[in-house]
């Protein structure tokens, strides 16, 4: 089977489908599963928003679109190629169109390695343009990152901020000039101001570049403004998607809600408009039936126990998985 990484869509602008994943890990004589059925497009230019608390699958989720971790089931289509149905070889040469930027940028660097050789791997293993022409373009994109090449390029990584490995980071990853992006809690290993810099570097990059993002994060309040639409996870299942102005203003599910609530409130004035979260995570090697959220939900029924919500339309691409979803006039803020 011969891939194009380059192949336009044959249907329509749908650059990534996942469809029904599932993403197992096997402890002793049970299974854990990570992620549970999950199912989601992200068109080309948009950002997909994908959050959730801590234990949700969503970093498993992100590590298995660009096939770093294997998917028990399910389907993940790049440009229509599903790519965990791919050959090594094959896999290789489409990853060119797919990157990913990790969590811990300090670590995802060879610490051996200078950073303009780190910038030029891409380059390097692919064998594009002569040396000169390496080293030209290397210059070029640390410059758009916002790193000086003449200061950097002869460093290593372990002289360097957090902040600044996660921008070597990013211009590692777009050496490769990919469509796709997955970004894997790029700023929560980082300081509040220096989030707010590597955000707004992705956003213009974005723009620049004409990249397609998923964008994972356990803070709502950070994918706010860096996501067209936005995914909210649970215990490996989807429970809401939405555009993410209408999540803002309307949260269906109570557990989007709850994640609302977590977000700091600048006016120590302002009353709250949400019901916090209460209890643990349930263990994901024994998840409650039915409805995974209702051993927390405030709202939880008998039917929440017996039978799993399926996501439902709430409004214009606004789905909830929930049996009760919140009234909008009363989740508005």
């Amino acid at each position: 089977m011969t891939i194009a990484a380059d192949q336009p869509s044959e249907v329509d602008d749908v650059v990534l489908r996942v469809d029904q994943l599932v993403v197992e890990f096997v402890n002793g004589k049970k299974r854990v599963q990570a992620v549970s059925g999950v199912s989601f497009e992200v068109r080309a230019g948009e950002t997909l928003g994908l959050v959730g608390e801590s234990g949700c699958g969503k970093s498993t989720t992100g590590r298995a679109l660009i096939q770093v971790q294997p998917a028990t089931s399910g389907s993940i289509e790049y440009r229509g190629v599903a790519l965990n149905k791919l050959s090594a070889k094959e896999l290789r040469r489409v990853r060119t169109k797919v990157q990913m930027i990790f969590q811990d940028p300090i670590s995802s660097l060879n610490p051996r390695r200078r950073v303009k050789d780190i910038v030029a791997e891409p380059l390097v293993i692919w064998n594009q343009g002569s040396k000169e022409e390496q080293a030209e373009r290397v210059r070029t994109m640390m410059e758009k990152v916002g790193i000086d090449p003449d200061v950097a390029g002869d460093r290593r990584p372990r002289e360097f901020s957090g902040g600044q490995c996660q921008r070597i980071s990013i211009a590692r990853a777009l050496m490769a000039d990919p469509e796709l992006l997955i970004c894997d809690e790029p700023v929560s290993a980082l300081d509040v101001s220096v989030q707010a810099q590597i955000l707004n570097l992705l956003a213009d990059l974005k723009a620049q570049f004409g990249l397609t993002m998923v964008f994972i994060a356990h803070d709502l309040a950070v994918v706010k403004n860096v996501s067209d639409r936005i995914a909210v996870m649970y215990l490996g299942k989807l429970v809401e998607i939405s555009p993410a102005d209408d999540l803002y203003d309307y949260a269906a599910h109570p557990y989007t809600e709850a994640l609302l609530t977590a977000i700091p409130e600048p006016d120590p004035e302002a009353g709250g408009h949400h019901v916090p979260l209460q209890g643990e995570l349930p263990s994901p090697l024994n998840p409650p039936s039915g409805c995974r959220f209702r051993t927390r939900c405030p709202y939880a029924q008998d039917v929440c126990a017996e039978v799993e919500p399926p996501l439902q339309e709430v409004g214009p691409g606004h789905q909830v998985a929930c049996h009760f979803p919140r009234p909008k006039a009363s989740a508005a803020h």
